[in-house]
Parts: C-alpha cells; structure tokens; sequence
C-alpha cells in the first residue's frame, strides 16, 4: 500500500472516500496530517478562532471538529449614534465540520489537542496491532 493510498483510506472526510481537496469550501478548513513513529499527527488552520471556539469529539474509530462562530445581534436604532452603519458586511456567521474515520492503530486514550497562534494540533498516538498468527490445526 503507498502512502498516499494509506492517507486516503486512514482519513475520510464527511462526505466519503473521496479526498477532501476535491469538496473544501470557503468556510472548511485545510488540515495536514503526517505520520511519525510513534502518532499521526493532524494540524488545521483556523484563523481568527481560539480553543474556545473548537470541539472536538472522539466516537468509536470517527474524530469529528467543529466550530461555529455567530454573528453578535447589533440592533440599530435611528437615535442611537454609537450603532455601526456598515457600508459592506459580508462576515456573518461561518462554521464547519470535519470527520476522520481513524485508522486501528490509533490509541483513542492518548490523543491530545493543542491550539496555538490560529493552528489546531491534535496528536494521535499510536498503539501496536497484534501481528497475523497461525493456528495450529489438532489431530482427533
């Protein structure tokens, strides 16, 4: 199996076997993921967010990450002068959700996230899968 084969079937997006580059969208953010020895880790931009604003869900062999930001109601009143008038606003409310079928040797008990300067990392230790053995076949 190559390794960009090993990516495609390790890390499904939401919408399938289909690679993610294909179905991104303005509001999706890009992750990379590599392997190392020990964990596959996985880093995604988001710009503009804090740990906050981020949830991340582990359920069976699926990792989910989720934001949404809303947004605030700003009521304009005719008298009110400290009100905005805006000429443009095109940033309203924006949020995603990703999923990644994990792959077996993920360990679902040491997966730690960290956020910093508008990256998402989340490391996926890896744990050992047991190796193919034979079954010795007894006479009767």
């Amino acid at each position: 199996m190559t390794e960009l084969s090993l990516f495609n079937s390790l890390f499904n997006d939401l919408l399938g076997n289909t690679s993610s580059s294909l179905y991104t969208t303005a509001n999706t953010p890009r992750v990379d993921i590599k392997e190392e020895d020990k964990a596959y880790i996985l880093e995604m931009e988001l710009p503009g967010r804090s740990e906050n604003d981020v949830i991340i869900e582990l359920d069976h062999d699926s990792l989910k990450i989720a934001s949404k930001t809303e947004e605030k109601n700003v009521t304009e009143k005719k008298d009110d002068k400290k009100a905005p008038k805006y000429i443009l606003k095109e940033r309203r409310s924006c949020g995603f959700e990703r999923r990644f079928t994990l792959p077996n040797d993920v360990d679902t008990e040491s997966i730690k996230a960290n956020f910093k300067n508008g990256i998402l990392s989340i490391t996926l230790g890896k744990k050992a899968i047991a190796t193919p053995k034979q079954i010795a076949i007894e006479a009767c």
